[in-house]
């Protein structure tokens, strides 16, 4: 794992609209908006900094941790034939006291 180097550059207005691709609104994930916070999916090779300053930015809310998840694409058949399942990433976004995102509308 890497170390935190303390310099981190805010993504480009292209990188941040990349980000961000949909929210994951689930059972789970609406429980996820009474301790204030949001879930997102994001590309594989965003970091926690990246996520945070985009959602800060797209969203004008202050950002209190991000927590990241993988997972793994699985093998799977489809009519006899092997196929694999694209390897996705969450982001768990905690929001500050008091700041809240609407994810039923757009951006």
């Amino acid at each position: 794992m890497r170390k935190y180097s303390g310099i981190v550059a805010k993504p480009s207005t292209k990188r941040i609209y990349e980000l961000i691709r949909s929210p994951i609104i689930t059972e789970k994930a609406t429980l996820l908006n009474e301790f204030n916070q949001v879930s997102f999916r994001v590309p594989v090779n965003a970091n926690k900094f990246e996520i945070k300053a985009s959602v800060e930015d797209l969203f004008k809310v202050k950002v209190t941790s991000v927590n990241t998840l993988r997972q793994k694409g699985k093998t799977k058949r489809f009519r006899g034939r092997v196929g694999r399942r694209v390897e996705t990433k969450k982001a768990i976004v905690t929001l500050a006291e008091g700041q809240s995102i609407d994810i039923t509308t757009g951006v």
